[in-house]
Formats: structure tokens, C-alpha cells, sequence
């Protein structure tokens, strides 16, 4: 390909996006409505189902907003009505209308859904002229100053102008370009499952955390969701080995291992751990936050997770997921597609704002682990968490303007 490409404009511009759950597919809506050409590939043979409750916040309901999704989100959300502290024999300890463990203040513009709720509201707001690739991954990829070359796990090659790796905080995409993931990764300490399961609790927009008294687990939950017709399980394991030693690879071990952990549960424990083993959607993982010096390297950057997630414990991944893709999209776009000028200036725009969101997640953890030394009710330790550190760190995170592409 001649050197022309360099100057090119966005309309003659190939895309390639790794990783369709929720910065692929917002990146491909803004970058498909400025005339790049998106393809975007996906190992799954479809959008994944399952994931966490997650929150649209701040930018990113700006950013929903301008896709035109915005009131859908909302009508899609959990929409949760308080929550409860169980012991070991079900009696309530505690319960709260204002707020609660996964999605914070209820009286708030925020909004909580499932990741593959919102996954799948991004994923058709791009139309039909979006490319996807299910089924797929990139096998190789190798760039020069004028394409970057991808072989795909199918064995088709193809080239494209960019490529961007959304692919998560496992990212292949990075580890082809920038290399392990050990360079980049550091463990929190702790591990987070989830999985689905029948609403047997009958709850009714309600989410009930069961306070273990141990110190070795972190409060199991359960919420309802989906108008209470299903439940979302999550569970914590406390762990400072990292995730190359503690979690097998294979999800029936990980399965097995979370049986261990919570063996001797009281509550509604031993009949979610049943539910568990026949669920699709169980997934474990680490919590981890990626720290790089830089998001990219030539022609390809990476987005979201991929190249700064926070870990969950921030409660901001998707509205970082949501808003990088929208400015790296306008960057792209201002610079006609010049990918260095493009780049530069993605990082300059969320620096600071991935930052001061990487150090909620570190806030977070810490109180937690403060609350659990000290034996003490979450909702006792929310409020004075809500009223010190988190005031002073989501001050820096509210800071944060959208610009206008």
C-alpha cells in the first residue's frame, strides 16, 4: 500500500476492533457515524452472556445519550429498590432504601444494568453496517508505517489502518504488542465470581448480602434482576497469590475451587452453589487493575480494561469503557485519521480520569479490608467511606468534560 495512507481521510479508513462486550461496540457506533470503515472480531460466537451488574455513570450517560440509547439503558436497569444484611440463619441485620452495595446511591441519575443487557443495547445501536466477526480472534497481527497485517484464528488475513484491542484485562491483543500481561497487571488481592440463578429468594428489586463472619470470604450477594424473573449471584475470594497460580484455567476447576471456599456457608449458600454448577454464564477473575506507560504503539491502542482497567472494586469501568471510546472516536475523527496526532491526544484527554478512577478501586479496597479487620456492618462503613476518602477521589473523577467532536 502506497504512503498515501497516512494522510488519508477517515472515509477510506479499515478499523479493526478486538472484543464486542462494551468499548468495541461504543467505539464502532462513532467511529461507523464518522465514515470509518469497522470491523470489529469476537472469540465468542456472539454477544456473551452473563457479567456483572454495572453502572452507566457521569460521562457515560452523556455519551448514551448523544448514541441516542440513553432511555433504553434506563429502561433496562435493575432498578433496585434497597438492600439487606443477612447472618449465617437469614435474620436481617441490617437494610437500607438509599443505597446499595452494587450500584450506590438510589436516588441518583446513575444507572445499574447487566453487562450483557448493556453489551447487547450498544451492540444494536451500530445498525447493520458494522462488520462483526464472532467466533473469531487475531492469531498474529504485524504493522509497518503504512498497515498493520492480521491473521485471524479462521486463517483469513486481512489489513486494515488501525486496530484496537477492546479485548479486556486479558487482553491478546495487548500481550501480541506490548507483551505479558505479568508487565502490566497487578493483582488486588481478591477474586470475584458471578453466575445466574432462578429468583428462589423471591426478591423483589432486591439485593441481600450475606455478612460472614470469618474474614476469609467477602459478603456473598444476591439480586434480583430482569424484573425479578432471574438472580445474579457474586462471590468474593480473598487471595493475595496471583492469578497464574490461585485460578485454574478450566471453568469446572474454578467451579470447584469456589465449592472449597464456601463449603462450610450458611444462608442460602449451599443451594446457589448448586444452581452454580449448571450455570452458562459462572465467571471468576481476578481483581486487577493495568497500569501501562502507554495505550498504544503505532497503529494499534488499546481501550478499556485492555489498557487501564480499574478493577470492578472502582464501580467505573464501563463509564471509562464508554467514554474512551467516544473520545479516542472524536480523536480519530479531529485528526482526519492521523493516528499518531489521534493517539497522542486520547491519552492526554484520559489520563488523569483513568487515574483518580484507578484510585476509587484502591479507596474501595482498602475500607473493605478496614471493615472486615473490624467486623462491621457494610452499611455502617459506606456511609463514613462515602463522607472521607471517596468525597476526595471522585471529586478528580467528576472533573472530567466530554468534549464536543
Amino acid at each position: 500500500m502506497s504512503a498515501s495512507r497516512e494522510t488519508k481521510r477517515p472515509e477510506g479508513m479499515d478499523v479493526l476492533i478486538s472484543g464486542a462486550s462494551i468499548g468495541g461496540p461504543t467505539l464502532a457506533y462513532w467511529l461507523n457515524r464518522y465514515g470509518f470503515n469497522v470491523t470489529v472480531v469476537e472469540r465468542a460466537d456472539g454477544l456473551r452472556p452473563g457479567g456483572q451488574a454495572i453502572d452507566v455513570r457521569g460521562p457515560a450517560l452523556e455519551v448514551a445519550e448523544r448514541m441516542g440509547v440513553l432511555d433504553e439503558i434506563r429502561a433496562q436497569s435493575t432498578a433496585l429498590r434497597g438492600m439487606s444484611v443477612v447472618d449465617g440463619d437469614g435474620n436481617e441485620l441490617s437494610r437500607s432504601t438509599e443505597r446499595t452495595v452494587s450500584g450506590g446511591e438510589i436516588d441518583s441519575p446513575d444507572v445499574e444494568i447487566l453487562r450483557d443487557d448493556l453489551a447487547q443495547i450498544l451492540f444494536t445501536a451500530g445498525g447493520g453496517e458494522i462488520e462483526y466477526l464472532f467466533d473469531d480472534s487475531i492469531a498474529t497481527l504485524e504493522q509497518d508505517d503504512n498497515e498493520v497485517r492480521v491473521v485471524f484464528r479462521s486463517g483469513t488475513a486481512r489489513t486494515f489502518d488501525l486496530v484496537v484491542g477492546a479485548d479486556g484485562v486479558h487482553s491478546h491483543t495487548r500481550r501480541l504488542v506490548f507483551g505479558p500481561e505479568e508487565n502490566y497487571l497487578r493483582h488486588l488481592g481478591s477474586y470475584l465470581g458471578v453466575w445466574s440463578a432462578p429468583n428462589h429468594l423471591g426478591l423483589d428489586r432486591w439485593e441481600v448480602v450475606y455478612r460472614m463472619r470469618d474474614g476469609g470470604q467477602w459478603g456473598p450477594m444476591v439480586m434480583s434482576v430482569r424484573d425479578n424473573t432471574e438472580a445474579r449471584v457474586f462471590i468474593g475470594i480473598e487471595s493475595d497469590q496471583p492469578p497464574a497460580q490461585f485460578l485454574p484455567r478450566d471453568v469446572m476447576e474454578q467451579k470447584r475451587l469456589v465449592a472449597r471456599e464456601y463449603a462450610d456457608a450458611g444462608w442460602e449458600l449451599p443451594q446457589l452453589l448448586k444452581e452454580m454448577w449448571d450455570a452458562p454464564d459462572f465467571h471468576l477473575d481476578a481483581m486487577a487493575q493495568i497500569h501501562m506507560d502507554s495505550w498504544f504503539r503505532g497503529r494499534v491502542a488499546l481501550l478499556g480494561d485492555a489498557g487501564y482497567c480499574a478493577s470492578p472494586a472502582s464501580g467505573q469501568g464501563t463509564t471509562m469503557a464508554m467514554a474512551a471510546a467516544y473520545v479516542l472516536a472524536g480523536e480519530l475523527r479531529d485528526a482526519a485519521g492521523d493516528h499518531r496526532a489521534a493517539f497522542a491526544a486520547y491519552e492526554r484527554e484520559l489520563r488523569g480520569f483513568v487515574a483518580a478512577n484507578q484510585e476509587i478501586a484502591l479507596v474501595t479496597r482498602a475500607h473493605m479490608r478496614q471493615q472486615h479487620a473490624a467486623d462491621t456492618a457494610l452499611t455502617e462503613v459506606l456511609p463514613r467511606f462515602e463522607e472521607a476518602d471517596f468525597a476526595r477521589v471522585f471529586k478528580k473523577v467528576a472533573a472530567f468534560r466530554l468534549k464536543d467532536y
